[in-house]
């Protein structure tokens, strides 16, 4: 399993990480996938003494996990730290004309994994960004989505970091229940679609389910 004794894992992300956390409480893991992920973990391996943390902020960029990454990782010396990054690299080319190239992207994010590798010695989780086709026009995404899906691949590759394949996750769980059941806005997961995320990063880590 990769989560070991007394381990500090960190969740980084946007708002889907974020989940509506309280920033006056450091230890609030929000409401979603970050929140399920530590008390399904807590309550199989109470013994261990493993603490979460979540950092996602609503709205983040690669950039932006960047400018605040010392004070928001680097300081809170994680032993695991788990980076779900890129939608909303996506979405702003869309809803604003403000987009991140893929080269980009890849530097941005290619600059946390080194920075936490290199002054953490931290272990590696990459959560594979996801989109689904709710409303229609989500679909035009993809053009601009999937090379930095890719990327993160290949990142996750090259740092040997675990990775979390969420876009074939979602676009799998669309097959037995309607898009908008998993992410009524294609974006943003319900409770099922944070379900969904919690038990697929747990399952990457190496924990079992009876």
């Amino acid at each position: 399993m990769l989560i070991s004794q007394n381990e500090v894992v960190l969740f980084q992300g946007d708002s889907i990480t974020d989940t509506s956390r309280n920033r006056d409480n450091p230890n609030d893991l929000g409401k979603g996938y970050a929140m399920m992920a530590a008390g399904l973990f807590n309550s199989m391996f109470p013994e261990m003494g493993v603490t979460f943390l979540n950092r996602g902020i609503s709205g983040n960029r690669v950039k932006d996990l960047q400018d605040r990454w010392q004070e928001d990782c680097l300081d809170l010396k994680p032993t695991l730290v788990s980076i779900y990054i890129g939608i909303n690299n996506t979405w702003r080319k869309f809803d604003r004309n403000d987009p991140t190239s893929a080269e980009d992207f890849e530097a941005g994010l290619r600059d946390l994994l080194v920075q936490t590798r290199d002054k953490l010695g931290a272990k590696l989780m990459l959560i594979e960004p996801f989109v689904l086709p709710v409303p229609e026009d989500r679909k035009s995404w993809r053009t601009d989505l999937d090379p930095k899906i890719h990327i993160v691949r290949e990142l996750a590759r090259e740092f040997k970091a675990v990775l979390v394949p969420l876009d074939g996750l979602f676009a799998q769980a669309s097959t037995r229940a309607d898009a908008a059941f998993w992410a009524p806005d294609g974006v943003h997961p319900s409770p099922a679609g944070h379900a969904l995320i919690a038990r697929a990063w747990l399952q990457a880590a190496g924990v079992q389910f009876p």
